[in-house]
């Protein structure tokens, strides 16, 4: 069997993580939140690669690549999703995001000369209409967690632009992964390369880049938490299954968090998804049987 359903995986931890990073964000404000969380990843994975030895899978010409594709994927990227989701909440923003999975699969196909079987494409549609169906059809009341702050306009950018950058960062990635190198490695360095960069605005006092409020033991705890299970965890299974699968399929099954994030809400908040969140589930549930059993 073809490894994209590790894609699944890493969706059902960003859903997860998404969740858990409402508090610490809004707390600490977006480039204070990316930038704790992002030094509390980068330890983890260095650890781990040093103790792997992971690193030494690793070539100057890679570095450079992987570390191109945090820049763009994890320091922009993850940073504009932050943003998007602190003005609109995390499921308007998990919508937008979703859209990474088409770039993907355009970039994939443009690339890497990508071709899918019939069954393949009519999967990958199930799956994406499913993600837009369940999301944006998941009900109107009032949620804890539901909110808009600012301009439309502006979320809307920032919420596409986070799509652009994962989708960016992910090709940048492929021939890195599929030459063999360590996954955990390859996250290490993407994670320091952003960490970097978000520590260079701090160190030249950028306004923004200040927190809003101090950070708190409880606050670093759920940041800790919440990159085990994104970065830690769920982007290295992500950059496994980039490895040896397709770009386009794996980058459909990630878009799935969306869906995912659908229960963990609904046990959270006590509201039951509508009937469009429960179609679009279904919907996104038979896309991903034909993809797995093509």
């Amino acid at each position: 069997m073809s490894l994209e359903w590790l894609a699944l995986v890493s969706a059902f931890l960003w859903a997860c993580a998404s969740l858990l990073s409402v508090t610490p964000a809004r707390h600490l404000g977006t480039f204070a939140f990316s930038r704790w969380r992002m030094a509390c990843v980068s330890l983890m994975l260095g650890l781990m690669s040093l103790i792997s030895g992971g690193f030494h899978t690793l070539s100057l010409s890679q570095i450079g690549m992987m570390a191109t594709s945090g820049l763009i994927g994890i320091f922009v990227g993850d940073t504009c999703l932050y943003a998007c989701m602190n003005r609109v909440g995390p499921r308007r923003a998990s919508l937008l995001f979703a859209t990474h999975a088409a770039f993907s699969a355009l970039f994939g196909i443009w690339l890497f000369k990508e071709h899918l079987s019939l069954q393949g494409w009519a999967g990958a549609v199930l799956v994406l209409a499913g993600v837009m169906v369940a999301v944006a059809f998941s009900g109107n009341k009032p949620q804890k967690l539901e909110y808009s702050h600012g301009a439309l306009w502006l979320s809307l950018a920032l919420g596409l632009m986070a799509a652009l950058c994962q989708s960016l960062g992910t090709i940048i990635a492929k021939p890195v992964m599929s030459a063999g190198a360590d996954p955990i490695a390859a996250s290490c360095v993407r994670m320091l390369v952003a960490f970097g960069a978000h520590s260079g605005l701090r160190l030249a006092q950028v306004p923004f880049s200040r927190a809003v409020s101090p950070i708190t033991w409880r606050v670093l705890g759920i940041i800790c938490l919440n990159g085990l299970l994104a970065m830690v965890l769920g982007m290295t299974i992500f950059l496994f299954a980039l490895r040896h699968g397709n770009v386009t399929l794996v980058a459909i099954m990630s878009s799935t968090s969306p869906v995912m994030l659908l229960p963990i809400l609904w046990f959270f908040t006590r509201q039951r998804p509508s009937l469009g969140a429960w179609l679009g589930a279904i919907l996104v549930v038979c896309g991903t049987a034909l993809v797995l059993a093509r």
